[in-house]
């Protein structure tokens, strides 16, 4: 019986047929002969589930069952493998997913905010149940990051890893550095173009690439899942102005999520900052996103490729499928996850480094000596500093990039100057990450 089943089908409910889900079918259809060459058993569709039954996707569906209720899935007994490509982290999602696994089905999921909001307790689950919890699709689409992290540098200890892990805000960034636009107008471009959904929250104000860096943090640090622990900042603020302020000083802003260990701590943030023009990771471009890793014998190594869409998130299905296929049942967050404890998170204003700071004054003598005296009172340090052009009438920009400082110090200077009568805006305020 035991051979049966190893040369049997792999039969896969899917738990939603939008662009990821017509894709695994499609990725499944017309790479089948590729499949069939690493896979010991073939993988098919034997059940589907979603809200508009009549929706044209442009699949053939004829021969695959449909259910009218993703969550009784899991009941079914032609079905081995729950796929779940709903979204969310509650709801409809949410009871598909541990219904799946109560029953005893393995899960394939592209959701990365119910793996941050409920990943641990997931996990746990599931091996407890003996099966599955795969999810290589829920961070940076087709780049094979989990994989590489839980399996190629298992033998190391990771201190860092960080990236762009957001398609939509890279690809923002890339237009009002190419084109001088200001970010409400490339925005809505994105938007026309499908890369930007029509309330963009999620991926400006950085929430969905907090989502991915939780996760990645999990698996490099063999902590529990940590959502809440990460610190977010988005791009809503960053100005065609400090795009051009950062060509100049030679840096690029990129919105990165960044994990590392500190003596404190581990720190997870999410924020926009500048990145020396000369690295890698200045060098993605678009929508493509990148992720770093850091260990401790192998170094330093990146993965660069398109993080969203339709084949490459697909792609990722599938392979966790062939995975399964194979027998290959890997704890999900690479430790088991009974070992997964909170980790102690860094504290608050400790990130020690440099800043670039942005001033819109009024054009008159003693302005800049108002402004150092701030600075010198909190101990921050000047590395330079760019002024041009005098204008009685308007605001003029006084830009400054300071020597290595903490948050705290920073943030004081920033609240200060904001007091001061000659200061007409709030501080544009970014960290650099020299990423040494």
């Amino acid at each position: 019986m035991a051979a049966d089943r190893k040369s049997a089908p792999l039969r896969i409910g899917l738990a939603g047929i939008g662009t990821v889900g017509a894709g695994v079918i499609e990725v499944l259809r017309e790479n089948a002969d590729i499949i069939s060459k690493h896979c010991p058993r073939p993988i098919l569709v034997t059940a589907v589930s979603a809200r508009d039954r009549g929706r044209d996707r442009g699949i053939d569906l004829s021969g695959i069952a449909w259910v009218d209720d993703a969550a009784a899935l899991a009941a079914r007994d032609d079905v081995d493998v729950v796929v779940e490509v709903i979204g969310g982290s509650e709801g409809k999602a949410k009871e598909v997913v541990e219904k799946a696994i109560a029953a005893g089905k393995h899960v394939v999921t592209a959701n990365k905010a119910l793996l941050a909001h409920h990943g641990t307790a997931l996990a746990l689950a599931a091996e407890e149940a003996e099966v599955a919890l795969a999810y290589e699709a829920a961070v940076a689409g087709g780049i094979p990051v989990i994989k590489a992290m839980r399996e190629g540098l298992a033998a190391n200890r990771i201190t860092r890893v960080y990236g762009i892990l957001n398609g939509t805000c890279n690809y923002i960034l890339t237009q009002m550095r190419e084109t001088g636009r200001e970010f409400a107008d490339v925005l809505e471009e994105a938007q026309k173009l499908g890369y930007a959904e029509a309330d963009p929250s999620f991926d400006v104000d950085g929430i969905d690439a907090a989502h991915k860096l939780s996760i990645l943090t999990s698996v490099a640090f063999g902590c529990a899942v940590d959502f809440a622990g990460v610190r977010i900042s988005g791009i809503r603020n960053v100005s065609a102005m400090d795009i051009a302020y950062a060509e100049e000083l030679g840096f690029r802003i990129k919105l990165l999520g960044l994990a590392r260990q500190t003596p404190g701590g581990i720190e997870q943030r999410v924020h926009a900052c500048m990145v020396p023009a000369a690295s890698t990771i200045a060098k993605v471009d678009g929508v493509y996103n990148a992720v770093v890793t850091s260990g401790n014998f192998v170094g330093e190594n990146i993965a660069i490729g398109r993080g969203a869409g339709r084949g490459p998130t697909a792609s990722a299905v599938v392979a966790d499928l062939m995975d399964i296929a194979r027998d290959r049942i890997l704890p999900a967050f690479s430790a088991p996850a009974a070992t997964l404890a909170r980790a102690v998170q860094a504290p608050v204003g400790q990130r020690v480094g440099s800043y670039y700071l942005r001033l819109m004054v009024v054009d008159k003598p003693g302005v800049i000596a108002e402004i150092a005296g701030v600075m010198r009172d909190e101990n921050v340090s000047l590395e330079s500093m760019i002024q041009r052009g005098r204008s009685p009438d308007e605001p003029v920009p006084l830009v400054f990039t300071t020597h290595e400082t903490t948050e705290a110090a920073i943030a004081r200077v920033a609240a200060r100057l904001d007091e001061i009568k000659s200061v007409l805006e709030p501080a544009h305020l970014l960290p650099i990450e020299t990423l040494e």
